[in-house]
């Protein structure tokens, strides 16, 4: 795995052994790392070593703070210490955020344990104490790690924002700290790395639906493709958009628990609205198999893109997630692939 550059603002001789000090104010270079992430630009490989960091001036005594090697983690945590002394203990978690890998398992308790070892952490500081991020407690055993490596597990706020008042309220968080929430903010700044992510795929698509719209029964028509083709894939794209920002601003809102469900009312109220708009084009068996295709196709499409926000959100479990999918992902094919069969059954009506 590459790892993207962490500038050491010194090294650090502690116990016969140097580690690097790192800063806790980000740089222009750590935030413009941090916008090409969100906008799926290396995504994949913004990670750092794993390893053992300092902020500050640590000690023997002063705090370690455990973190995952998805770069955004680390400086989320990092930047939460300005002006506190500690220790950064950064966990192999081959690039993914703490409570993804946690549900995935890198960020784990054999990682810990191992990582733990590795640095040699027990001869770095004089106290036996770990605090470890609230949202990857799903990854960690605390009692296995106490057994295997001695050092015992603070669990920590979920935002590294609070971690100067965990630290001067003796590590202990209050109720709010410990509260997930999923506001605004949190939730549309993950739309454009969602709509990225497929929007190659629904080009693909898009294409496809602008050559095959030439189709009819008396041949291959450009004027088809200049009509039907277009519109169609105008309707294709402002319902993968619409599902993509709609989906995440407006998710509390939108009827039902499952993602895929708040995704499907999406695509029902963009099919209302274009069967509405098309009203006067019914006369014909060509027109209604058209729009009774996009009332199925529509749904499938924007019930898929916002239940692809499931892995972006804390309000769901992996449990949870797997059994949405087993019922609603067969339920988007079948519609989706029949809403394509009548589309194309229409043009040779």
């Amino acid at each position: 795995m590459a790892f993207d550059s962490v500038r050491a603002i010194s090294i650090i001789t502690h116990n016969g052994r140097q580690i690097p000090r790192v800063a806790t104010e980000l740089d222009w270079a750590d935030r413009l790392g941090s916008w090409k992430v969100r906008w799926a630009i290396g995504r994949m490989k913004y990670s750092v070593e794993p390893g053992l960091y300092g902020v500050g001036e640590p000690t023997a005594e002063t705090p370690v703070f455990v973190t995952a090697n998805y770069k955004m983690s680390f400086d989320r945590l990092r930047s939460g210490l300005t002006g506190r002394d500690g220790w950064i203990l950064v966990l192999d978690t081959k690039g993914i955020n703490v409570w993804c890998a946690a549900g995935k398992g890198t960020f784990g308790t054999e990682e810990l344990v191992s990582r733990i070892e590795n640095v040699g952490l027990g001869e770095i500081v004089a106290h036996k104490k770990l605090i470890v991020p609230q949202l990857g407690a799903t990854g960690v055993s605390a009692h296995v790690v106490k057994q295997q490596s001695g050092f015992q597990v603070l669990y920590g706020p979920v935002r590294a924002k609070d971690l100067p008042a965990f630290l001067d309220g003796g590590m202990k968080a209050t109720e709010q700290m410990r509260r997930v929430d999923f506001p605004l903010a949190d939730r549309i700044v993950l739309i454009p790395v969602e709509l990225i992510g497929w929007g190659k795929h629904v080009l693909c698509a898009a294409a496809c639906f602008l050559v095959l719209a030439g189709l009819s029964r008396e041949g291959y028509s450009g004027k088809l493709v200049a009509s039907d083709g277009i519109r169609s894939v105008l309707i294709l794209l402002a319902s993968y958009l619409a599902a993509g920002m709609l989906g995440p601003a407006l998710l509390p809102w939108l009827p039902g628990r499952a993602f895929s469900a708040k995704g499907m009312w999406i695509g029902l109220a963009i099919s209302i609205i274009l069967g509405l708009q098309s009203r006067g084009l019914w006369n014909s068996w060509n027109d209604r198999l058209d729009i009774l295709a996009w009332f199925l196709m529509i749904p499938a499409l924007t019930s898929f893109v916002v239940m692809n926000f499931t892995g972006a959100s804390t309000y769901t479990s992996l449990s949870g997630v797997k059994r949405e999918m087993r019922i609603a992902v067969p339920a988007q094919i079948i519609c989706a692939v029949a809403g394509t069969g009548l589309w194309l059954a229409g043009r040779f009506v």
